[in-house]
């Protein structure tokens, strides 16, 4: 049980700035399989992801590729650290070869306790400016837990989707995106630490990365649709290579569930809010 005060992370404050590099934005399309949007044009939504990534040395790294001691965010205090979901208002998209401003506060810092132990939640919101004008804020949560032993399966069900796309997870997609979004945890690409030190069967798929397939799908199914908010969390780990797909329904005019799945149940779950309009 953990006996750190946290609550002096609570209301930290960083500003970075950043440029939506066409050259950044042709990597990360070459890692989806997309076509790559040119200068002046829209991001694709959550590819912001990639961007406002600080370059931490290699020095200041932990064992598990994360910053040794947290950087913006609290320290890991040899627990795993993950991302648990997001909540991504989206009020103008983001264009390529933009500068943006990023403006993040850690909202709350919060310790629980559940069946794998000792759980800290970390909120962090990241709010996006564009031209001085709010243009996307994100809101995530990060969980740091003690090491345990992953979950794989989720025997709940889920509806019967309106679109599905199948996805295969390899090691060199796994890989590029962590490399496209600086991502250093070894989880996601070093097989014998996330095999013989964290437990896993195989690499973990990144969660943000199953997140932007889900909302893409929902994209292509849906060209019209102008995105409002998204919103996911999630269940359980993907391990690589095995296929998943990324499915969805509407729930109403504007609203449409979103999951993750593959042969061992639910692993991810989204809800988005849209308009119709044009396409973005």
């Amino acid at each position: 049980m953990s006996t750190v005060d946290f609550s002096a992370w609570i209301g930290r404050r960083q500003e970075s700035l950043d440029r939506i590099s066409f050259n950044l934005v042709k990597r990360i399309a070459a890692t989806l399989s997309e076509v790559a949007p040119q200068p002046g044009e829209s991001l694709p939504p959550l590819w912001h992801w990639a961007f406002f990534q600080d370059p931490v040395a290699a020095s200041e790294l932990g064992p598990d590729g994360h910053p040794a001691l947290g950087g913006f965010l609290p320290p890991a205090h040899n627990r795993n650290r993950m991302w648990a979901g997001s909540r991504i208002d989206f009020y103008q998209p983001l264009k390529v070869e933009a500068d943006v401003t990023c403006v993040s506060t850690i909202l709350n810092v919060e310790e629980k306790h559940g069946r794998t132990g000792s759980l800290l939640f970390v909120t962090v919101r990241h709010e996006f400016f564009q031209g001085g004008q709010l243009a996307l804020q994100d809101e995530q949560d990060i969980v740091y837990r003690e090491p345990s032993p992953p979950r794989l399966s989720n025997p709940e069900g889920t509806p019967a989707s309106e679109w599905q796309q199948l996805i295969e997870p390899d090691a060199t997609l796994l890989f590029r995106y962590s490399a496209v979004t600086f991502n250093g945890h070894r989880i996601h690409y070093d097989w014998p630490y996330v095999t013989e030190t964290e437990g896993y069967p195989g690499l973990v798929v990144h969660g943000p990365l199953i997140a932007t397939l889900n909302l893409r799908a929902f994209t292509q199914a849906h060209p019209t649709a102008r995105l409002k908010r998204f919103s996911f969390r999630g269940i359980r780990p993907l391990i690589s290579p095995k296929p998943f797909e990324v499915c969805g329904r509407l729930i109403g005019s504007d609203k449409a569930q979103v999951w993750a799945r593959n042969q061992d149940g639910t692993a991810q779950i989204g809800e988005i809010e849209f308009s119709e309009g044009e396409t973005q």
